[in-house]
């Protein structure tokens, strides 16, 4: 389908511009919580497009730009990320991480060049009618912003009746989007499991109490959840992505063993039932080996559930602008802190092809926009008396 030559779009200049700006927010990464310099940045080039209102501070760091149309109408809300991650960036391009330890390679700096983009047009062109709202969202990497923002007074001033939001993915072609209704994202959840015993004299372990032996059966039990495939409804992955035990010294016999995993699967509720499952089995180790059992939970995302009326509507937009799509692509075993936004307005998350030969998930190396995932950092905790406490079970939130 041909372009609709009506349809406003940026220029050249502005594009050369906007990926500038890109790279500026590039060099200048903030993890989650931490987003200030990049509002501030985020504030003062939108400000230069004149919004109807500008709302800030939302759920922490937040930014919303709100553009009216000329008549009354629909809520519709475009989100993007304002957060990177605590991963070195190792690529060498000149628009390379200026800050140890942190980088954008979830690609959030190129979507938010893509909202700034859309301000740049909707403050030439107003929308015909309704609002249009376009949300710098705080703290996706941790599973914290989305609920940060909605429970922020001022996202009633937002509450939008459709919502969107795309996320680039290496692997698929580039430009091309990856879209369908129903599950679009994994509902993961991190679980961190303290086992706990006694230490002793490499010379006398029968003096301590140690935990190898349930370490080693807990691992594979734990990876042994996982069923079917991602297009499977009973779809659940359990990865094991740290195991620590004892000190690292040759006259100690260990006392303490620590495991983190990841559990996900397609929706909420199997989430749930998986962690159910995960915590059985910790403490029937713990039990069984006489050890005390700490089990703390981290970075609980929803799971991104597409609307099919939205669906068909960004579907639509797509094919007039004679974008590529299809459902390749999703659901996707990632996480994507969106989903509770489907329970204010009809939502869709699409992906947007980064090109097949871009750097794979997790990968540090800067190719533009390589996509990571590596959301493990906050803990809430569910406890079980250690053989040396005494101290009864109790379990906390985040």
């Amino acid at each position: 389908m041909p372009h609709d030559s009506d349809t406003p779009r940026l220029d050249a200049a502005d594009l050369a511009d906007l990926a500038a700006w890109r790279r500026e927010l590039h060099r200048h990464p903030e993890v989650s919580g931490q987003e200030a310099g990049t509002a501030v940045r985020v504030v003062a080039r939108l400000e230069t497009t004149r919004p109807d209102a500008l709302l800030t501070g939302l759920g922490g760091h937040g930014v919303a730009a709100v553009f009216e149309g000329a008549v009354p109408g629909p809520v519709l809300m475009l989100r993007c990320e304002l957060d990177a991650l605590p991963i070195e960036e190792t690529g060498t391009p000149d628009w390379r991480s200026t800050v140890p330890g942190t980088g954008h390679l979830c690609g959030h700096d190129g979507h938010m060049a893509i909202l700034a983009g859309m301000a740049e047009l909707l403050g030439r062109h107003r929308p015909s009618r309704g609002r249009v709202v376009l949300l710098f969202q705080p703290s996706e990497e941790d599973g914290r912003g989305a609920a940060a923002v909605i429970a922020d007074p001022a996202f009633a001033r937002i509450a939008p009746d459709w919502a969107f939001a795309l996320h680039n993915m290496p692997g698929l072609p580039l430009g091309q989007a990856a879209l369908r209704p129903g599950p679009a994202a994994c509902a993961p959840r991190g679980m961190r499991i303290v086992l706990t015993g006694r230490t002793a004299h490499a010379s006398q372990p029968e003096a301590g109490l140690s935990p190898m032996a349930a370490i080693c059966a807990l691992m594979p039990a734990l990876t042994a959840l996982g069923a079917g495939g991602i297009e499977d409804a009973e779809f659940a992955l359990v990865t094991v992505t740290h195991a620590r035990m004892g000190a690292p010294a040759f006259g100690i016999a260990p006392g303490e063993a620590e495991v983190l995993v990841t559990l996900r699967s397609l929706t909420d509720d199997r989430t749930d039932g998986l962690v159910q499952q995960a915590e059985a089995l910790a403490g029937q180790s713990a039990e069984r080996h006489g050890l005390g059992l700490r089990i703390t939970h981290h970075d609980v995302f929803r799971h991104c559930e597409n609307d099919a009326e939205a669906v068909a509507r960004l579907a639509a937009a797509l094919e007039a602008e004679a974008v590529s799509h299809g459902p390749e692509g999703q659901p996707m075993r990632a996480s994507e802190d969106f989903g509770r936004f489907g329970d204010r307005a009809k939502a869709a998350l699409m992906l947007l092809g980064a090109g097949r030969d871009r750097a794979a998930l997790l990968c540090a190396a800067d190719r533009g926009s390589a996509g990571v995932w590596l959301k493990d950092w906050h803990f809430a905790e569910v406890s079980r008396p250690s053989p040396s406490s005494g101290r009864s079970a109790r379990q906390g939130g985040p």
